[in-house]
């Protein structure tokens, strides 16, 4: 499979999160050996009530259960959206191989924006990174999203 099919698989677990009013970000995890989806995951911060399940952290529970490694060095993680600094410590601590993203996150990504988390000298591992899959497709379900909220004026001011 390619880069874009992968990608959109990411995308249809940010369709859930959108379905469920969740901000409508999705990952997948692949072991790049055989190509077998080992994670995937979409946002459920709103629904568990914890602001750490984001959709990455997620899928990397899931692949490294299903592994039984906490060490992920041949798998790579695809995501709609920039990883914040949270999930990029967490990709990192994974050793997975491979980072793809499609939309960029200008306010909280720290891959490309922010503080770019693998730039750092303290960073021990970097994955390789790929971004703007699918860019057009990722950014407009967040666009989307985000517009509904603020049409409904219940979007939290940090969006």
């Amino acid at each position: 499979m390619s880069p874009q099919d992968y990608m959109k698989k990411a995308l249809e677990e940010a369709i859930k999160a959108q379905d469920s009013d969740e901000v409508p970000v999705g990952a997948i995890v692949v072991d790049s050996k055989t190509g077998e989806i080992v994670g995937s995951a979409h946002n459920l911060t709103e629904h568990t009530g914890d602001c750490t399940c984001h959709a990455e952290i997620l899928a990397i529970r899931e692949a490294c259960a299903k592994t039984k490694n906490n060490r992920l060095r041949d798998m790579d993680i695809y995501v709609t959206l920039e990883p914040c600094a949270m999930c990029a410590a967490a990709i990192s601590f994974a050793r997975i191989r491979n980072l793809y993203f499609g939309a960029l996150d200008k306010k909280n990504g720290a891959v490309v924006n922010g503080i770019k988390f693998y730039d750092n000298e303290t960073c021990h591992h970097k994955p390789f990174v790929f971004s703007g899959i699918m860019e057009n497709e990722t950014s407009e379900i967040m666009k989307k999203f985000f517009k509904t909220k603020r049409k409904q004026k219940i979007v939290d001011k940090t969006f």
